[in-house]
């Protein structure tokens, strides 16, 4: 204890000035004085009620010091030394202190003689530094007869900064109603009438036994907080509130303050009691419902505060008896300030929750987060969210990991699609079942994707869910999802972001995997690739041509008398007499051969084709649509491989019988022969340079892209569904098998692929010419022979060889008479050669309408290839250009555009430029040399 009284001593004789013209005495006297009141100070705050608050304390101190000095250096220096005392861990009585020092500057305050000096004792947690729920420390140990009111978990931030608690005068007023304090609505009833001398006003000396203490509302306070009735404040109606009439305004504007949460209190009871058709929604309700009960622990608190305060003073109508207990209407509003904002901010959320469901009532909460700069409003939607988004996490959890869309209301992202309505596409012949299931079964809703995920986020999370459905029932490996799930599954809730990323990614890349291992080992997916670029796309060289020979006989005939067991038969001798006999059964029993549909006039190179029969769940990838595709790629190469074969034979026919028949018949048909090798060699060339570009320039090239395209590692089978539609469009667009639209009439000009089959069309009809052309050349050549056997026979019986007569007989057919000609055997019917000529206008006319018909033959293939030479050189595609310079290597052929359709105007230069160029370029499409 004598270290105790040194210290007062000390302290003692610090504070108190020495006086001037003072008597040893009487200075003894006076700091015995002081040490005594210093002890009985000590002695009647050892067991003070009162809570400490060591900030409220400092700046009470602070507030006095400028108030004494009106300069601000003591301030500062006095926050300089509070800053070294809160640093100082030895110190643990910081609080009292500070008390003692502040007591000793005002000792009359004890005595109540200076009631207008503010209390450094009353302390409410707005005074309190800004920390979280989580951060706030202890007060386990607090007495109970302090008056510390807590916030509990209602109020997610606290002022620092904010004013003093004791009160100052009225808060500015606002209109209150039930929907979230807007003005302009039903607002609160409040009559308000002078204030008199008598009233509740802060510098009133007695009340008006008319009018309500401020301790009669402050009993009726917890009640109305919770919008129940009360004697004093009555509620009229669901969204009005009934105040006095007869009070001061200050207490009026604190009333007004207070039924701000009242009203907002009852309108939200009433949105939580009310039903909601969705997840999101009743998730929403039971969020406010459990801050409604947070506040209710509030109002509770704050209402054993006030029947405390009531109960320990004295005279419960003295406003200054009801201050000093430490509860006022003024420190109720700044205890309820934080509940306030809190209320208002979930009437907004329920008021905009009636047009919003599931994604996008998330995405309204979200916004109140990412769109205000307040860290309070930040802070309290983060925590409903928490809360409100646990049914769409649970939907997204079962999406993810069990490919099972959870969604009785329609509020997840992803659209489960009507049976009724698959089967409705199904009808479509262009669409299959597995087609339709994985392209219309699911839908990705970007109206409900949450703003809390990007949409990035949200295709990855419906390719993922997509995939494990159609595992799970279009390749029927359930097994596997339900082991992935038991494996896998995680719980995902709100905030924790890394965890989320790393689940979706990981359940992203197993679930692709698995999805092409299925497609690829069990369903053979890439074999039926490749088996289709081999047989449809004439990729099997000796099988295409050893079918094409074996079939050429009998699809020479008509169309009606083609069977399918004998295409079939056919067929199976090709895939047997080739390399295609090593391919796998199961690839060689899904290729057939069929026919088209017939039409009069057709013979079996028209309706002749192979087809390749995929089942479900590959024609996910092999569409109906790529089917089609395939089958129009097939015929228009089958019908150039028929035109080389065609070319092909005719030619070697025609080199063996240069050195033998044809030889004879030189002085007759020699010239005719070289006109017929060079179209000949002009048609061979163009055939040759259009298959090579075809099969290796574009099915090829493409055909390494679509296998660099599945070889990526995030491939996925989307990626592998766009890759083969794009590796298909290649192939048709690039093989001459489009239209393109003509950039002056804007209409649709003749396709390529039009262009190539006249072109074709003229060269078989050029290669039965030359067949005429043989024929009639091995019947001079065998007139020939029968001549010089006569002459022969004759010569032998000692005649003369020849005649006048024989000359006539061996005269070329259009110098000998009508007579004779009549006696000439007439021509099988079986001649290649057309009606015009070969033998219904005679003999006489066969080998002038042969010369002319080739003629006329050779002039329309060059004009028509020009023409395609010449769309070809305005293409912007590189490698159709190509064709057209290989095609036209050595510049034989002179490039021209297509005449304009009729109704486009040509103007008087254009014209003369046509006139030059056909001035400069024959009749046969080449050029006349200068």
């Amino acid at each position: 204890m004598s270290r105790v009284e040194d210290a007062l001593s000390s302290l003692v004789s610090a504070v108190l000035p020495a006086l001037p013209q003072e008597d040893e005495g009487s200075a003894n006297q006076r700091h015995t004085d002081g040490l005594a009141l210093t002890k009985e100070i000590l002695s009647s705050h050892s067991q003070s009620a009162e809570p400490y608050d060591i900030n409220h304390v400092s700046d009470l101190i602070k507030k006095k010091l400028w108030r004494e000095d009106g300069a601000p250096d003591k301030a500062v220096r006095y926050s300089n030394l509070y800053s070294r005392l809160l640093t100082l861990p030895i110190l643990t009585q910081k609080w009292a202190i500070l008390y003692l020092l502040y007591q000793l500057t005002d000792p009359e305050s004890e005595d109540g003689n200076s009631s207008s000096q503010p209390s450094p004792i009353p302390v409410t947690e707005r005074t309190r530094p800004r920390t979280r729920p989580e951060q706030l420390p202890n007060h386990s140990q607090v007495q109970p007869t302090q008056h510390r009111v807590p916030l509990q978990d209602f109020s997610l931030s606290h002022r620092s900064n904010q004013a003093s608690s004791q009160p100052q005068g009225p808060e500015p007023t606002m209109a209150i109603n039930g929907s979230g304090g807007r003005q302009g609505q039903q607002s609160a009833h409040v009559q308000e009438s002078d204030s008199k001398p008598g009233g509740l006003g802060p510098h009133s000396s007695k009340s008006d036994p008319e009018q309500p203490s401020e301790a009669a509302l402050l009993r009726d306070l917890p009640f109305t907080l919770q919008g129940l009735s009360s004697t004093n404040l009555p509620f009229t109606s669901i969204t009005t509130l009934q105040l006095p009439n007869n009070l001061p305004v200050p207490i009026i504007s604190l009333l007004h303050t207070l039924a701000e949460p009242s009203l907002l209190y009852r309108s939200l009871s009433e949105f939580v009691q009310s039903r909601d058709e969705g997840l999101v929604g009743q998730s929403l309700r039971s969020t406010i419902g459990s801050e409604l009960r947070s506040y209710l622990g509030l109002i509770a608190t704050l209402e054993a505060e006030i029947r405390r305060a009531i109960a320990s003073s004295p005279a419960v109508d003295s406003r200054g008896s009801i201050g000093r207990a430490g509860v006022t209407l003024k420190r109720c509003v700044v205890w309820t300030r934080d509940a306030t904002m809190g209320l208002r901010l979930m009437s907004l959320m329920a008021e905009e929750s009636k047009s919003r469901k599931g994604g996008q009532l998330i995405s309204m909460i979200h916004s109140f987060s990412t769109s205000y700069g307040d860290p309070f409003v930040s802070a309290f939607a983060e925590r409903i969210l928490a809360h409100l988004t646990r049914p769409f996490y649970d939907m997204l959890r079962q999406w993810i990991y069990d490919g099972e869309l959870s969604d009785p209301y329609h509020e997840f992202f992803v659209i489960e699609e009507d049976s009724e309505h698959i089967e409705s596409k199904d009808a479509d012949p262009r669409r299959v079942q597995a087609n339709s299931v994985w392209e219309d079964k699911y839908k990705l809703d970007h109206a409900m994707v949450p703003s809390i995920v990007t949409e990035e986020f949200a295709k990855k999370v419906f390719l993922i869910g997509k995939s494990l459905n159609f595992i799970r029932y279009d390749c029927g490996d359930s097994a596997w999802v339900e082991a992935y799930s038991k494996v896998a599954s995680k719980e995902l809730r709100y905030g924790d972001t890394a965890t989320l990323e790393t689940s979706i990614d990981e359940a992203y890349k197993t679930t692709m995997a698995r999805l092409l291992y299925l497609m690829d080992e069990k369903f053979k997916l890439f074999d039926h690739l490749n088996a289709l670029k081999k047989y449809l796309l004439l990729g099997q060289g000796d099988f295409i041509a050893l079918l094409m020979e074996s079939l050429s006989s009998n699809l020479d005939r008509p169309a009606g008398s083609q069977y399918r067991h004998t295409l079939t038969a056919q067929l199976e001798h090709a895939i047997r007499g080739s390399n295609a006999q090593f391919d796998s059964p199961d690839v060689l029993r899904r290729l057939d051969a069929r026919l088209l549909e017939l039409s009069h006039g057709e013979i079996g190179w028209d309706v002749f084709t192979l087809e390749y029969k995929v089942d479900a769940p590959v024609d996910v990838v092999i569409t109906a649509w790529a089917n089609r595709q395939y089958l129009v790629v097939f015929n228009f190469l089958w019908r150039i491989k028929r035109v080389e074969f065609a070319l092909g034979s005719t030619w070697r026919r025609c080199m063996t019988g240069a050195r033998g028949v044809l030889a004879s018949v030189t002085n007759t048909l020699g010239a005719d022969w070289k006109v017929a090798r060079c179209c000949m060699a002009e048609m061979v060339h163009f055939v040759n340079q259009l298959q090579y570009y075809i099969l290796f320039e574009v099915i090829e090239a493409s055909w390494g892209q679509l296998q660099g395209a599945i070889a990526r590692t995030d491939c996925t089978l989307d990626d592998l569904i766009e890759a083969h539609t794009k590796y298909l469009k290649a192939i048709t667009h690039k093989g001459l098998l489009s239209s393109a639209r003509s950039t002056i009439t804007g209409t649709r000009e003749d396709s390529f692929t039009s262009q190539l089959h006249y072109i074709l069309k003229i060269m078989l009809a050029y290669k039965e010419a030359v067949d005429g052309l043989y024929s009639f050349s091995v019947g001079e050549f065998t007139r020939q022979q029968e001549l010089a056997a006569k002459i022969e026979t004759r010569t032998a019986q000692g005649k003369w060889g020849i005649g006048d007569k024989d000359d006539e007989d061996t005269a070329l057919p259009g110098d000998h008479n009508t007579k004779e000609r009549s006696r000439r055997p007439e021509r099988d019917t079986d001649s290649p050669l057309p009606p015009s000529f070969s033998g219904n206008a005679g003999d006489d006319q066969m080998l002038p309408s042969l010369r002319q018909r080739l003629r006329e033959l050779s002039v329309d293939f060059r004009a028509r290839l020009v023409v395609l030479l010449g769309d070809l050189s305005v293409q912007p595609d590189v490698d159709m250009k190509f064709l057209g310079v290989v095609m036209n290597f050595n510049d034989v052929y002179r490039p021209q555009r297509r005449k304009r359709r009729e109704g486009s105007k040509k103007t008087p230069a254009e014209k003369g430029k046509e006139k030059e160029k056909e001035k400069e370029v024959g009749s046969d499409g080449q050029k006349v040399p200068k």
